[in-house]
């Protein structure tokens, strides 16, 4: 659970500089280098659409605290402009996301769902927030290196799309794909926007339940690593991320499908190892996270069980604002990697496709954590647990085509000490999305 506030946060002359150069450089060069014919594939492989999303959330909670809901509902629209690459060995082209939230209900005494900026005084949400964000990029062969706003989906930077508008970084990524059957991921990233705020700012810690010294800054993360597809069923993965003074974090994987019987058995295994990086501001960093999941699949169904085991003194830590990549990831209410934490879930999805109702889908899912430990709470030998269930649908025909409504629901209790940050609650989360391609 995050603090929520509005960012004032300006940037240092010296940062502008540090990407101001470079990004201006790169625009400038395609028209030096390709003169007239910049059009050829700038302009004429360029796509933009626009997606739009109505989102309601609601926390109902249910510990008797001091405020009993946090429910907001707010409309938002991200219109994506992604040009061509000029011609030649080298190409050069330039993205472009405008993105804008709109309040449509909230009030001081149930803000703070992260769909709508804060203020820290008031407590009252803002009306309406906004934000351009302009990528410039470079291809090479199989590789591609962005500059500007960037969204990495990877086990240990991931970029969170799960409220109204998606959360970013600024800094360089840069893909590559030279060698066959094989992924190379490389970045450098000096601060967040993050999905609630229209500014950028300096990255942090996630700390709820104080894990962790949640005023504690970063000047920057670094990352590497790749994805080696070995065969058409196995693939293993492989990063090293530093986040400057606060921590490291090493990740292995490995993602296997097999088929048995009539249906399809697979296997994600996932390893992180966390320590502490440089001063360690945030504070001790200790912790090893092993998960094992398998799923089997068949007409429509899959069953998946998976088990998640923390050790060392601390929880795993991960950017503020972003979400936390092991087997939990996505639950509602809590993120399951608090300190010496073990957990089981157990998954039920369905596609109803196989029964002649293509676009519509549900899940069932619990998730139960024990031996929980809490020591700047005062608390140990802790548990929780949540159940959710999910019925998504998208329309297949008509006025609607493409529209998708998605209804979430959670039922999330602990024994956790009245200080944590982990509250119980009911949450709800409903929203309708639509995407509109322009050209």
């Amino acid at each position: 659970m995050q603090t929520h506030r509005v960012n004032t946060t300006t940037t240092p002359p010296s940062i502008h500089w540090r990407y101001g150069a470079p990004l201006l450089g790169i625009l400038l060069a395609p028209w030096a280098l390709a003169g007239n014919a910049v059009a050829q594939g700038f302009i004429e492989d360029s796509t933009a659409k626009l997606t739009t999303r109505n989102y309601y959330m609601d926390r109902d909670y249910k510990d008797g605290g001091a405020k009993s809901a946090a429910r907001e509902w707010a409309q938002g629209f991200i219109l994506k402009m992604e040009s061509g690459y000029t011609p030649g060995e080298i190409g050069f082209g330039l993205d472009v996301t405008g993105l804008l939230g709109v309040k449509l209900d909230s009030s001081p005494e149930r803000s703070g769902t992260e769909l709508l900026p804060v203020s820290a005084s008031t407590g009252r949400a803002a009306d309406e927030y906004s934000r351009l964000a302009p990528t410039a990029k470079v291809r090479a062969g199989k590789s591609v290196l962005k500059v500007g706003d960037v969204s990495p989906f990877l086990p240990s930077i991931v970029a969170s799309p799960a409220r109204l508008l998606p959360q970013s970084f600024r800094g360089a990524y840069l893909q590559s794909m030279e060698v066959d059957d094989l992924t190379l991921h490389a970045g450098y990233l000096d601060r967040i926007n993050r999905r609630d705020s229209s500014n950028y700012q300096a990255m942090t810690v996630a700390s709820p339940n104080r894990r962790f010294n949640p005023t504690a800054e970063s000047s920057h993360a670094v990352f590497f690593g790749g994805d080696y597809q070995v065969s058409q069923r196995l693939k293993l993965r492989a990063y090293h991320t530093e986040v400057a003074e606060l921590y490291r974090q090493e990740y292995l994987g490995l993602l296997h499908e097999l088929p048995v019987g009539p249906g399809v058995l697979s296997t994600d295994l996932r390893a992180f190892d966390s320590g502490e990086d440089g001063s360690a501001r945030a504070g001790k960093v200790d912790n090893r996270n092993l998960a094992a999941q398998f799923a089997y699949a068949i007409d429509g169904h899959r069953f998946t069980l998976g088990y998640m085991h923390q050790s060392g003194d601390s929880a795993k830590p991960y950017i503020s604002g972003t979400e936390s990549m092991v087997i939990s990831e996505m639950a509602m209410s809590s993120d399951f990697v608090n300190p010496k934490e073990r957990t089981w879930q157990a998954i039920y999805d369905h596609d109803f496709a196989t029964t002649g109702i293509p676009g519509l889908k549900t899940r069932l899912r619990y998730l139960r954590g024990d031996n929980i430990e809490l020591v700047a709470l005062g608390g140990s030998d802790l548990k929780e647990r949540e159940l959710q269930l999910e019925v998504g649908y998208v329309i297949q025909s008509g006025t609607f085509k493409g529209v998708g409504l998605k209804a979430r629901h959670s039922i999330y209790r602990n024994d956790f000490p009245a200080a944590a940050s982990f509250r119980d609650e009911n949450q709800t989360r409903l929203h309708i999305d639509y995407t509109l391609a322009l050209w």
